[in-house]
């Protein structure tokens, strides 16, 4: 993939603000077209904008991502940082030996009695379409400043940081 400097920053900020969260929810089209949302956990957020997640391979959401549609939403939201981020993207069920090895953690083997070698054990990579982030200030005195000032001079306060990224 080759993007222009000022998108890698924005998908390097995209990445750092995804990383400081650890679940997100996942939503994938089910087969007469209505959308299903599930929680699921980062296990890797690459660079170039790349997310891992584990799955049964059997599961509901790969048979939606195989056979539905391969277009998954991500969205995160970390309301203590009045932080949200919403990342649209392609989605591919895998069971790559290498990366399952790669990612394991010992509390995957909760949802995989078997650990690695579990029969059901499969990974989703999600490769980024387009992502858009609100960061927005958390703190009370800022709010209150924002509030005080429009109040004042009639000017809208700083919303935050609003930033959409196409890749």
């Amino acid at each position: 993939m080759n993007i222009d400097q000022n998108t890698k920053e924005n998908l390097q900020k995209l990445v750092d603000k995804i990383n400081d969260i650890d679940t997100c929810m996942m939503t994938t089209q089910d087969s007469d077209g209505s959308l299903r949302s599930r929680p699921m956990r980062n296990m890797e957020v690459k660079e170039e904008g790349v997310l891992w997640f584990f799955t049964g391979y059997e599961s509901a959401k790969s048979d939606e991502i195989l056979k539905n549609d391969a277009h998954v939403n991500l969205s995160y939201a970390k309301p203590s940082d009045n932080l949200y981020v919403s990342v649209s993207g392609r989605a591919m069920v895998t069971k790559d030996r290498s990366k399952i090895e790669e990612l394991w953690n010992p509390a995957m083997k909760s949802w995989f009695p078997e650990g690695k070698d579990d029969p059901n054990i499969g990974l989703i990579k999600v490769t980024i379409d387009k992502a858009e982030y609100w960061d927005a200030p958390n703190s009370v005195m800022v709010h209150l400043y924002g509030m005080a000032k429009a109040a004042i001079t009639g000017e809208q306060p700083h919303p935050g940081e609003n930033k959409k990224i196409n890749l």
